[in-house]
């Protein structure tokens, strides 16, 4: 059964910011040339280095988007969830996937060869622009996380990632705010260019401050105002 006659692959398609204000008929002929492709937990779609060739626009589940730094430290540049596109760069000529994209649970995404996808950008001009700022977007989002890295104290870049992620993946639960992925305290480490013992003594401190809780894979945080205080630098 192809793409176009599945419902739920075409109303993603119409909710996607990488296919916005394109015409029905036009999605149609889009979803009719995508491949679903799924993915098992801690499975790659594609790993950092491998030639571009293929754009996905993530159905189910949750991408993790990371890199190697020179001295092999991996570091977790963010997480894709679904009607979110990925591999974007694909669209260009000759380049290779700057970031790795691995399963955090089973995956199921739609995926449209590099070939086709070009086509389909000379034969749909705002596919074309959507796809160029949805490259921009991402670019800007990876110099942003690299800036933090590079500049700011380790609080505030735990403190500015935890609330990125309740942002992206926050559900309300009874004492606060639940990141609602696993992620583990390596994680969160990888994700903010910090040790793991930093991030664990981090995580306990806020802990007896009531800022947050933290237990095995999961994150809740309690008092979201505090952690914008330590993330912004203001003074206590």
């Amino acid at each position: 059964m192809s793409a176009a006659s599945l419902p739920t692959d075409l109303a993603i398609l119409q909710t996607a910011p990488l296919f916005q204000d394109i015409a029905h008929k036009d999605l149609d002929h889009i979803a009719s040339l995508a491949r679903r492709r799924q993915v098992g937990a801690g499975g790659f779609f594609f790993m950092e280095g491998d030639p571009a060739n293929r754009l996905l626009l993530l159905l189910e589940g949750k991408v993790k988007l990371s890199q190697v730094t020179l001295d092999g430290q991996q570091v977790i540049m963010g997480y894709i969830r679904p009607g979110q596109d990925f591999g974007v760069i694909a669209v260009l000529e000759e380049v290779d996937y700057p970031v790795s994209a691995e399963a955090v649970v089973d995956c199921l995404a739609l995926s449209w060869e590099q070939a086709d996808m070009q086509r389909l950008m000379d034969e749909t001009p705002r596919l074309a622009r959507n796809a160029l700022r949805s490259v921009s977007i991402h670019m800007r989002e990876f110099q942003s996380r690299i800036r933090e890295l590079s500049t700011q104290r380790v609080e505030r870049r735990i403190a500015r990632t935890l609330l990125r992620l309740a942002q992206q993946t926050g559900r309300k639960v009874e004492d606060g705010v639940l990141i609602d992925l696993p992620l583990t305290r390596q994680d969160l480490a990888e994700m903010t260019g910090a040790t793991l013992f930093t991030v664990s003594r981090t995580l306990k401190r806020w802990e007896k401050l009531g800022l947050v809780r933290s237990k095995r894979a999961q994150v809740v945080i309690r008092f979201p105002h505090g952690l914008v205080r330590i993330a912004e630098d203001f003074p206590d």
